[in-house]
């Protein structure tokens, strides 16, 4: 009997483990987050707390790379930000959502 409760035990710990963080390539195409003409991620729907804290992340390193590259190349923040925006929207696979104008649209 003992061994049963020991082994229902270890299931029931496993089971209840929080499942893993969601990755951006999953949350992008799960059509949970799109990418911006400012260059940054955007959920496209209200975010659960996981997909919220992906986007904070995710966001605040690409800022500092953007911040970065403006002081080496010795342009605004904004200048970078806008061709990063540019580029990740071309980049971006058919399926997957781009805010263009203010409006989500699926590429």
């Amino acid at each position: 009997m003992k061994k049963y409760i020991v082994l229902l035990f270890l299931v029931l710990s496993l089971v209840c483990q929080p499942a893993f963080a969601i990755d951006l390539k999953t949350a992008k195409t799960r059509g949970l987050v799109g990418e911006t003409a400012t260059g940054y991620l955007a959920p496209v729907k209200a975010p659960s707390p996981e997909v919220a804290k992906l986007i904070r992340t995710i966001n605040a390193k690409r800022k500092q790379q953007y911040e970065k590259i403006a002081r080496r190349n010795k342009t605004s923040l904004q200048a970078v930000e806008i061709l990063a925006g540019k580029k990740a929207i071309e980049k971006t696979p058919p399926g997957q959502f781009i805010k263009i104008n203010g409006v989500w649209k699926k590429k």
